[in-house]
């Protein structure tokens, strides 16, 4: 540690990627301080007894683990389990009032090809599918090592996809607007839609958006691993947090919460780097304090990042989440009026309204203002796959998530900075909607009652995401994606660059969801924060 520093690094928030960093660079041998303004750390990776009375703890917020790395699991000794679902998807239909469904296998194969010739009358979809998805798993299998390297040039990138699956899937799904993939190479509404929908998880856009952001968002839901494949954490999301925070302490990393920080002090130029940052936080008594370290790493999102900095909070930019989430607990799994077993059908991703058609419906709804009239969204049972969740509980009780798309955080907006609860309640109301049409018997009836005899149902827009996280505007992503590789004439001449973590402070390095191979839950941001200062160092 140099001469005048309290610590070597200061992280800043204790969400999964801020411990990562901290157990990375804590192993290393350098002192590490990590301040959490809440009373725990995981952030939004965390398990919690959403219903009084009874002890299931829920994946309140995040829910699945897709791109966490094997490497990164083995590197911090995580004892961590994350299983594979049985089913990876399953759709209801109802055509012509004629209930069915489309099954995807986790393992495709006879029932799979059996049910996308009963949807479409033929084996031409399926064989579409399975083309295009063998195309999506080359490039996978060339972006995907390179998330824990420093960042590769797009044209090295999109050289090797071309080398070994030709030059067509960059082009779909880097280069053109999504749906013009999904057009071109799927001809029913129901199979374009479940493709699409990959492109929509928490990212407002039109499948046409010419800015992309839909093809970046698909993108990271298809390449974690090198399969795309989104896996259970067995004891939920906070067993992934708890795994993390163990690894950081067990280093040596100094974890202290109910730490909110007021102010990051650090130069614009290199030439500050060694000068360091000065970091101003309270503790929950209200004692004020100043910590002064070699590097800052953020976690918390960039927006929020240059306040902290002093560059003051411009609203024109700040981030715009548009998701909803519902948590259940049913005392059943309830009946599909397809005849399809419940237990095979809730325990993949069962996709509502989100055929191809809705979802640009329920965009161009919620672009005007409007809450969708048909709600796209999906919904999963994480007890079905673990049920360790679940506690001590009477036989047959199952958690439910819903996770709702295109609902933008300015449709809940009452004008006071609250939520208008007139417009939340008719967002859950078409989103419960969506899945009763599918059901042989009412959802309510299902539904579990808690400890005071109320139904067991939770639902969080934007605004509740933003006011238990900080995430600005509930956005999950801390932000739009990037695509996880750097122009060809980007500059990366620092680690902070090379990394894809720098700020305009030198001394300061984004480790959270906003960093360039940041969102969702991987931890990548913090692995790549982590390796950039010991670069530094």
């Amino acid at each position: 540690m140099d001469h005048g520093m309290d610590t070597d690094v200061v992280i800043v928030g204790g969400g999964h990627n801020g411990l990562t960093a901290a157990a990375y660079l804590a192993r290393a041998g350098l002192s590490v301080t990590l301040l959490e303004r809440l009373g725990h750390t995981g952030g939004a990776a965390v398990s919690a007894q959403a219903f009084p009375g009874l002890p299931t703890r829920l994946s309140r917020y995040s829910y699945l683990v897709s791109l966490l790395p094997q490497s990164v699991v083995r590197d911090l000794d995580l004892d961590v389990a994350l299983v594979s679902r049985g089913t990876a998807s399953f759709t209801p239909t109802l055509r012509g009032e004629r209930p069915g469904g489309l099954l995807v296998e986790h393992d495709e194969g006879e029932a799979t090809r059996r049910s996308f010739r009963e949807l479409t009358g033929t084996d031409a979809e399926h064989e579409a599918w399975r083309t295009f998805y063998a195309e999506v798993a080359e490039l996978a299998r060339v972006v995907e090592p390179t998330l824990t390297q420093p960042l590769p040039t797009d044209r090295a990138l999109a050289a090797q996809v071309a080398a070994i699956a030709g030059p067509q899937v960059w082009t779909d799904v880097v280069t053109r607007p999504l749906g013009e993939a999904v057009e071109r190479r799927f001809a029913d509404d129901t199979v374009r839609g479940v493709v699409a929908t990959d492109g929509l998880i928490g990212t407002f856009a039109s499948l046409h958006d010419p800015s992309l952001i839909q093809n970046r968002c698909f993108l990271y839901h298809l390449v974690g691993n090198g399969t795309g494949e989104w896996r259970v954490p067995v004891g939920g999301m906070g067993a992934v947090t708890d795994a993390l925070h163990r690894a950081a302490v067990q280093a040596g990393a100094q974890v202290v919460t109910g730490a909110g920080v007021s102010a990051i002090r650090a130069g614009r130029d290199e030439g500050d780097l060694g000068s360091g940052v000065e970091v101003d936080w309270t503790d929950d008594a209200g004692g004020r304090h100043t910590l002064r370290a070699r590097v800052a790493l953020s976690g918390v999102a960039p927006w929020v990042l240059r306040i902290l900095l002093g560059d003051g909070e411009d609203a024109a930019s700040k981030p715009e989440g548009a998701q909803l989430k519902i948590n259940l607990l049913l005392s059943r799994l309830p009946r599909l009026r397809s005849g399809v077993d419940p237990a095979v059908a809730f325990a993949g991703t069962l996709h509502l309204g989100e055929d191809y058609t809705e979802l640009e419906a329920a965009h161009a709804d919620a672009a005007a203002g409007r809450v969708p009239a048909a709600m796209p969204g999906e919904v999963y049972c994480h007890s079905l796959t673990d049920p360790s969740i679940l506690g001590e509980v009477p036989e047959g009780t199952h958690t439910l998530t819903y996770f709702g798309l295109h609902t933008p955080a300015s449709l809940f907006d009452d004008g006071a900075g609250g939520v208008d609860p007139a417009a939340k309640q008719l967002a859950v109301d078409r989103a419960l909607a969506s899945l009763q049409q599918h059901l042989d018997e009412p959802l309510m009836d299902c539904v579990a009652r808690d400890g005071d005899g109320n139904p067991c149902l939770e639902a969080k827009v934007p605004q509740d995401v933003e006011r238990d996280l900080a995430m600005p505007g509930g956005h999950i992503f801390h932000g739009d994606l990037e695509w996880p590789w750097a122009p060809h004439r980007a500059r990366l001449e620092t680690p902070g660059q090379r990394w894809g973590v720098h700020t305009d402070r030198p001394a300061v390095l984004l480790c959270g969801s906003g960093a360039r191979r940041g969102g969702a839950v991987s931890g990548l941001g913090g692995h790549n924060a982590a390796q950039a200062v010991l670069e530094m160092f």
